[in-house]
């Protein structure tokens, strides 16, 4: 990218990171209409300043390692050190980032099913099935207990795997 695109993206971003995630993904929902597939891309709209940022600065990072400098003196093409140095050397940390969000954007999905702006009925899904057992709660409690044990179970599930794969990798990257 050149420098203005660079700039325009990153004041975006840094636009889209001022707002609350939550709220503004609310805001974006019921603009669009309840529907899980609106929900994922109210989710996705306020979640891509993360990785662009985290990109942008691993790549700034990455590009000024003394491997990138003998490819560009060399005569490597920009592509040829996208594909073979930068790109390798910053998906590990994209993957762990990705797989440890998982779990916030499950919770977040569950949120907007539960506020009305995400999955409606017959669809199964956790935030759906509380709002709905949130009637009954006093009769069958169950209905919004069962839900409520399996959102949390998989968002800690997610955590975990996301903190043991970080793990695993900076382990290996110290073997080295």
């Amino acid at each position: 990218l050149n420098r203005s695109s660079d700039l325009i993206i990153m004041r975006l971003a840094d636009m889209m990171v001022s707002f609350p995630g939550i709220i503004l993904a609310i805001a974006i929902a019921g603009l669009l209409g309840p529907s899980m597939t609106n929900a994922i891309i109210a989710i996705s709209s306020v979640t891509w300043p993360k990785y662009a940022r985290l990109s942008r600065s691993m790549v700034l990072k990455i590009k000024k390692e003394l491997y990138v400098e003998a490819a560009k003196l060399t005569g490597s093409k920009d592509k040829d050190i996208l594909f073979k140095y930068i790109l390798p050397n910053m998906i590990t940390l994209m993957l762990v980032t990705a797989i440890s969000d998982i779990g916030a954007l499950m919770l977040e999905i569950s949120a907007l099913s539960f506020l009305g702006f995400g999955a409606q009925p017959p669809i199964p899904e956790w935030g759906a099935m509380l709002n709905e057992g949130r009637t009954y709660l006093a009769k069958a409690p169950w209905l919004m207990l069962y839900p409520g044990i399996a959102i949390v179970i998989v968002v800690v599930v997610f955590n975990m795997l996301g903190d043991n794969i970080k793990d695993l990798i900076d382990i290996k990257e110290e073997d080295f």
